[in-house]
């Protein structure tokens, strides 16, 4: 097949300069391997034990127990990473001392806090002291409701340095959504803000955690940061208390920074799935492989070097805010974000990189999307003169996005698709300053990621679609299900598709190209079927969206009476516009054209909104039980779950 068009590529001095080169180099020194990337993704699947003791040390990752073997057991459910090993994820972040700023946070209201690496050091001694005087100890749980602002972080740091474990969700969350996630894990302290801004609105959070504590009894203490008024009232809250009351007053002294030293796959965060099908599954992470595979990815996989800014626009109940945190332990200045991106105007992320001299940008394709459509020219407009890096997730980056930004953005840079989860808290496959990018495609699979595509033979395979998989264990695997003593939930929600092999199977569609690239065509659990040909919704979103007309689009299978599936498409029109017979023949012509016959969808209907979950993907499985009659659990786990609504009533 034609290979993709070439959009950039690395210098020598760029490849030589970046961290996964000098990686690189000393793999080629110590173990004899060829200098190049191929042989050192080959090496690393080889040779894992190998690669993630060589990660750790290259890392300078110090634990204060050393491990008495890298790797033991079998398998991918049995495996154990670094067993014997004592550290701690928060005092590698901590480690980093002096003036310089660790935090720079910006509000949609323009304000903006900056707290130096040290204050930020205090500040979690002092967020320590206080959750070990409420009685959190080592495994208990912190509950945050919280925006992205420095107190979140702050405050995980603490309970992170007492061995508790930190889970969150993001503001927007319904009072059933929240319970849903923290009624499993029974948090011992829950810290608040009242409420948060979005475009320019007040949202009140206080009369939400008023009607969720009763069934919350395992909360000893409310910890509220003011976030909308100075002083909020928390009277209609038991055991609430403000924040600067709870970490007690800034002219004492400040509390010894001390860490809790626990093994290496210690509970450290507990994440949720989407929940959009059924109660959320909680997913435990650990201290160790977390931080581990982290530093891998932003250190080699997205260069990022001490003193260098990154951003990612993310709410907290994402894991891609546990990713951006971590750079703090590669001696990064993170960049925070509280408030809707387009607000006021939609270059207001661009603005935030010219002002904070931005080293490496993330954000979503949905994003870069909402700028192509506005008609940005944020190069042009802005001063982007150290940004190198672009990240984009949350769904797949057409190949006409990857060509918008390069010639609207920025020419020379490094445009990293990246794709992985919460199941991983990380990426299985992303970016490589020592390759080219091509248009619609990652660069690589990440490194010690033995990710292969499998077809409906189990197979892998190059250059055709084919389901995710990886072959061989990696320490940022869950350290389990919470409440899933025997790993049953944990096993069939990754082990139970291929019985006879003991592969991970992640729930989306790729194709791995000669040079080792990806093509991402979204979940493969949103499939479709028409005819018995696998379609992945993705391959129709990227001509759909790319048209002027169309603002966003979803589309599903629709189940026929002789046992076929009908593609269905609904689209959101630019103000003004209406879905007619010519629109719609010219939607189905530019389907064929771009994608096959097989894609032209049976049905397409306007619609006023795109239902999403709150961490920004679309809902297709939602939208599949509206059409079908069916009903829709868990609501609050959408982020507009009114827009659900008008779907039962189009067919």
């Amino acid at each position: 097949m034609p290979h993709s068009k070439l959009l950039w590529t690395p210098s020598n001095e760029q490849v030589q300069r970046s961290q996964m080169y000098a990686f690189l180099t000393r793999i080629v020194d110590r173990f004899g391997i060829a200098a190049d990337w191929e042989s050192l993704r080959t090496w690393a699947i080889k040779n894992p034990a190998d690669c993630w003791r060589e990660v750790l040390e290259f890392a300078e990752i110090e634990p204060s127990t050393l491990a008495s073997s890298v790797m033991s057991g079998s398998g991918m459910l049995n495996t154990r990473w670094f067993e014997g090993m004592q550290l701690n994820y928060a005092r590698h972040l901590l480690r980093h001392t002096g003036d310089e700023p660790a935090l720079i946070a910006h509000t949609e209201r323009d304000q903006v806090t900056t707290i130096s690496r040290d204050e930020l050091r205090a500040e979690a001694a002092r967020a320590a002291a206080a959750l070990r005087n409420a009685g959190v100890s080592k495994g208990d749980r912190v509950g945050g409701f919280l925006p992205n602002i420095p107190e979140t972080i702050i405050a995980m740091l603490g309970g992170a340095s007492l061995g508790a474990i930190w889970s969150s969700c993001s503001p927007d969350f319904g009072v059933r959504g929240v319970l849903d996630r923290f009624g499993q894990i029974e948090p011992t302290v829950l810290v608040v803000t009242d409420g948060y801004t979005y475009g320019g609105k007040r949202f009140e959070t206080l009369p939400r955690v008023a009607e969720m504590l009763p069934q919350l009894p395992s909360v000893k203490k409310v910890v509220v940061i003011p976030f909308l008024d100075e002083s909020p009232d928390i009277s209609s809250l038991p055991n609430a208390v403000l924040w600067r009351h709870f970490l007690g007053p800034v002219d004492q002294p400040t509390p010894d920074l001390m860490f809790e030293e626990v093994p290496f796959d210690h509970p450290l965060f507990i994440m949720y799935s989407s929940g959009t099908t059924g109660v959320p599954k909680c997913i435990v992470h650990g201290h160790g492989g977390t931080l581990l595979q982290h530093m891998k990815e932003l250190m080699l996989h997205c260069d990022l070097r001490a003193g260098e800014r990154i951003f990612y626009f993310t709410t907290c109940g994402w894991m891609m805010w546990n990713w951006l945190v971590s750079g703090l332990g590669a001696g990064a200045t993170l960049i925070l974000y509280e408030g809707n991106p387009g607000y006021p105007t939609m270059d207001r992320l661009w603005q935030l990189a010219e002002d904070t001299q931005l080293h490496i940008f993330g954000t979503s394709a949905k994003y870069i999307a909402a700028c192509q459509k506005a008609d940005l020219h944020p190069g042009r407009d802005h001063n982007l003169a150290n940004l190198r890096a672009i990240c984009s997730t949350g769904s797949p980056l057409s190949a006409e996005l990857f060509e918008w930004t390069y010639d609207r953005v920025k020419q020379d840079h490094m445009l990293a698709s990246i794709c992985g989860g919460t199941d991983i808290i990380s990426c299985f496959i992303l970016g490589n300053p020592l390759l080219p990018v091509y248009a619609g495609e990652v660069q690589c699979c990440g490194l010690g990621m033995d990710v292969q595509a499998w077809d409906e033979q189990q197979r892998p395979v190059k250059n055709e679609k084919a389901e995710l998989v990886c072959c061989i264990p990696f320490p940022s695997q869950p350290v389990s299900f919470w409440n899933d003593p025997d790993n049953a939930k944990y096993s069939a929600a990754y082990f139970e598709h291929y019985p006879d092999h003991d592969v991970w199977r992640h729930g989306d569609f790729i194709e791995i190209t000669d040079t080792g690239g990806i093509i991402v065509y979204g979940r493969s659990d949103a499939t479709l079927n028409p005819g018995g040909v696998r379609i992945g919704t993705a391959e129709i979103y990227r001509v759909v969206e790319g048209m002027e007309e169309i603002v966003d689009s979803i589309v599903v299978g629709r189940d026929t009476e002789d046992d076929d599936v009908e593609v269905c498409l609904f689209v959101v029109l630019r103000p003004g516009l209406a879905l007619d017979t010519p629109l719609a023949k010219q939607i189905r012509g530019a389907i064929a054209e771009g994608c096959t016959r097989r894609h032209v969808p049976k049905h397409i209907r306007q619609v006023q909104d795109i239902p999403y979950t709150i961490s920004g993907k679309k809902v297709e499985i939602a939208v599949r039980r509206m059409i079908h009659g069916q009903t829709v659990p868990n609501r609050d786990a959408l982020k507009n779950p009114d827009a659900l609504g008008e779907y039962a009533q189009l067919f």
